[in-house]
């Protein structure tokens, strides 16, 4: 199977099965060929810091486990500086995209860079402060469900996902959940998710043979951490994000010498609409 995109003007948020990816690639230093056992098999995310830079995290939180740190975007005489503070999430939102990290990936380390306050809002330097300085922590994956609509800060966005891809660093970004430009997760160096609608398959990621958005995860109807110990269904390319975000940390707990490049190659040869077979001799 492989994903489409609608032509009547869905665009990246819609899709549909056909004929999949077929590939004579894909071996790998032992012969062996790329596949989700592979990539991530017997992996839980052991030794992997990931960074949920968002709303805050809950760390009390029976399904997102423990935080090992917790950061706040705050105004200060020159700007945005970026402070330690006690966890706690300011709207959910953060809490529910580490909650689908730990689900996937429950041995990694989860951290927290709050940009969002309580109207799930934040201003575009204080995104850029928050990421950048996530960026210079040197996390192995920052996952970003958020974006901005503002050009005037594309070009410097697209300046640290450039530095965090050469740092090795992954940034996996949601796309909007309406078909307009924003931005990061336009960018060729992040790992940019939408979210499909089987919810039958709730394992099931694909890759998009139309770009801009580069793979669908699940993200619809999907159960939340929400602050307080309970649970919330939402749905949204937000909750599908943490998902790809949690199988990087599997691949790099696995593979820790694995480049963000081979990371993104690893997920497209691993997608479930991507046949990988070694082809025939000459």
């Amino acid at each position: 199977m492989s994903i489409t995109t609608d032509p009547s003007g869905g665009g990246w948020l819609t899709w549909r099965l056909g004929d999949p990816d077929q590939l004579d690639l894909a071996v790998v230093a032992d012969g062996q060929p790329v596949s989700p056992e592979w990539a991530w098999g017997g992996a839980t995310g052991s030794g992997v810091r990931v960074c949920v830079v968002d709303s805050g995290v809950d760390p009390g939180h029976r399904l997102v486990g423990p935080v090992s740190g917790s950061w706040a975007v705050v105004s200060a005489d020159d700007g945005y500086e970026v402070v330690p503070v006690d966890a706690g999430d300011a709207c959910g939102h953060g809490t529910a995209c580490a909650g689908i990290v730990r689900r996937v990936a429950p041995d990694c380390e989860i951290f927290s860079v709050r940009v969002l306050g309580n109207n799930r809002t934040c201003t575009g330097d204080g995104l850029l402060a928050g990421l950048r300085w996530a960026i210079r922590q040197d996390f192995d994956v920052i996952n970003l469900s958020l974006s901005t609509t503002r050009t005037r800060y594309a070009d410097e966005l697209r300046s640290l996902a450039d530095e965090a891809y050469f740092r090795r660093i992954a940034i996996v970004a949601s796309a909007h959940n309406v078909p307009v430009e924003s931005f990061p997760w336009r960018f060729s160096s992040v790992i940019s998710v939408g979210s499909h609608h089987q919810e039958d398959q709730p394992d099931l990621f694909l890759y998009n043979r139309r770009p801009p958005v580069e793979f669908f995860a699940p993200g619809q109807n999907v159960e939340l951490a929400w602050p307080g110990g309970g649970s919330i269904r939402a749905s949204g390319n937000s909750f599908a994000t943490p998902f790809i975000t949690g199988l990087c940390a599997r691949i790099l707990s696995k593979h820790p010498r694995m480049t963000t490049f081979q990371l993104k190659n690893v997920l497209y040869l691993a997608a479930a609409n991507v046949d990988v077979h070694i082809g025939d001799e000459a």
